[in-house]
């Protein structure tokens, strides 16, 4: 079992920035997952991919192949507290879910 982050690049976020829209998306998708694939996740190291997309649309394009697939799945949007607009679609997590089922909707994007 994996999860995929999804990171816009367009948007030049500082590292710290990038670090914690990843930790919203993870711990996000993981709260919308069933109790059974949350255990099997923990259990096998709670492995996680960051990649990148550029922009928006494809953020919410990969959502909904992750929601046709039944992937649990997260959008943030920033609060706006530093450096960006409140609102802005920072990131998108796929997964847990089997390695290969994430990679349906992931595996073609590049690693950030």
């Amino acid at each position: 079992m994996k999860q995929t982050i999804v990171a816009r690049a367009d948007l030049g976020m500082g590292e710290g920035k990038l670090a914690a829209q990843v930790a919203h998306a993870s711990l996000s998708a993981y709260e919308d997952t069933g109790t059974k694939a949350r255990k099997r996740w923990k259990g096998g190291g709670q492995k996680k991919v960051v990649v990148q997309a550029n922009g928006e649309s494809e953020l919410f394009e990969l959502a909904e192949k992750a929601r046709a697939e039944g992937i649990p799945h997260a959008i943030v949007r920033d609060a706006g507290h530093t450096q960006l607009d409140p609102g802005t679609v920072t990131a998108l997590a796929v997964g847990p879910a089997d390695d290969d089922l994430v990679d349906k909707v992931t595996g073609h994007l590049s690693l950030y």
